[in-house]
């Protein structure tokens, strides 16, 4: 569930799933220790002054169910019965400060590893306002995004370069040319398209935005692209770098490839909104009781200065649930704290289409998106701009509350795409 906070604490919290073999309450104890003052045996100068300067401490513990044996392997070896509980902890600001890399290795540290532990999932954090005033957060974001887009009051409609890979600079060029006589609002690279030498960066984005300034100049309106940057710091600032020369609106990023630091540099740096893809999600949150949620991994990356962030979409054809995806969706519109809200706006993907549109928007209620539909478009009867309109068309019925069947009668670029994914 999204959490709603209406202050920043104090203190450092952070809320776990927790199953242990042993005493919920010893086990959430020996995390506190790990992941401050304590260690395996007491040590010299760990006085009761220290402990309670710098140790964590267990805010709560709430018992939940039993299970018949561990879900995990235990270090221990111990079969049998486990305990699962919804643990809390906190830590003082002053064992790190407001940093993000040194945040990590605090909440999603070493006890991932503690033998008493047969599953742990972070759940969510929060974080003193120090964080806010450390770090920038999203400089675009929904506002900014929007502006630079020309789009209000709607979804933007967008699509994926697709074939992933394979095609070269002037084949990507041509694609985009399409999409832009179609009225596309955002096109991005697929994660896999960075820059090797069938398609170099630099090639790529010289030839797509020839078109892309092309169309802006006969239309005055400038098609978002979001071109996959991903790579070491400085070629992410020299590629960067280029972007702006060539008048691009956007830049993507692998969360998981270029790391936190990455992400933050790119942020401080950066002059362009970031699309912040997540692939490799799944090694992270698949199993329930390893890893992490989306409400508290977004919250990081929201902070580090992520102004688009993906959420997976309904019946998407990965093994995320639907209820899950809208958790994700609505929290990142969510504020994470009173007066720095750092709100970035959700990408819906995955196997998306017209079919998703309404239950996309009774579910969020919003139209603060980004739909990157690839087959969804690319595959449409009668070619891509005619799957631009469909999409289109689809929210359209969705915010006006008209079932699609009936919206699409006299509209056959939706009745088409209707038809195909039957």
């Amino acid at each position: 569930m999204t959490s709603v906070s209406t202050a920043a604490p104090l203190r450092i919290e952070a809320d776990y799933l927790l199953e242990t073999p042993g005493d919920p309450r010893r086990t959430a104890e020996t995390m506190a220790g790990e992941q401050s003052s304590g260690t395996f045996v007491p040590v010299p100068g760990e006085t009761p002054e220290l402990k309670a300067r710098s140790a964590a401490r267990v805010e709560r513990l709430d018992l939940l169910d039993e299970a018949p044996g561990p879900t995990l392997p235990s270090a221990g070896g111990r079969d049998g019965p486990v305990r699962r509980a919804r643990v809390t902890l906190s830590w003082p600001m002053d064992n790190l400060g407001p940093s993000l890399p040194n945040l990590l290795a605090t909440v999603a540290g070493n006890l991932f590893e503690l033998k008493p532990v047969t599953g742990l999932r972070l759940l969510d954090i929060r974080l003193p306002q120090a964080f806010a005033d450390a770090y920038p957060g999203p400089r675009f974001g929904i506002a900014g995004t929007r502006r630079l887009a020309g789009v209000e009051d709607r979804p933007l409609i967008g699509t994926i370069v697709k074939p992933s890979v394979g095609f070269g600079p002037e084949e990507t060029a041509s694609l985009v040319a399409s999409l832009c006589e179609g009225g596309i609002d955002f096109v991005k690279d697929d994660e896999l398209q960075a820059d090797g030498p069938h398609c170099p960066f630099d090639d790529r984005v010289r030839a797509v935005m020839r078109v892309v300034n092309a169309h802006a100049d006969r239309t005055g309106r400038k098609v978002m692209v979001a071109f996959n940057l991903t790579g070491d710091l400085d070629q992410m600032r020299r590629r960067h770098d280029l972007l702006v020369r060539e008048g691009a609106t956007c830049m993507m990023a692998s969360l998981n490839s270029v790391g936190l630091v990455g992400m933050i540099e790119l942020a401080r740096f950066g002059t362009l909104p970031i699309h912040a893809h997540r692939n490799g999600w799944g090694y992270l949150s698949r199993h329930p009781l390893l890893g992490w949620s989306y409400v508290a991994w977004q919250k990081i990356w929201r902070l580090a200065g992520a102004d688009h962030m993906h959420v997976n979409g309904l019946a998407n054809k990965f093994a995320e649930d639907d209820d899950s995806v809208v958790d994700s969706a609505r929290t990142c519109l969510t504020p994470l704290f009173p007066d720095k809200p750092c709100l970035a706006m959700p990408v819906f993907s995955s196997g998306q289409g017209v079919r998703q549109a309404p239950g996309t928007y009774a579910a969020l209620g919003s139209t603060d998106l980004i739909v990157t539909a690839g087959g969804g478009i690319m595959a449409h009867p009668d070619g891509p701009a005619a799957g631009v309109s469909a999409l289109r068309e689809a929210w359209d019925a969705a915010v006006a509350g008209i079932p699609l069947a009936d919206y699409a009668r006299d509209r056959p670029d939706l009745s088409r795409a209707l038809g195909a994914a039957a």
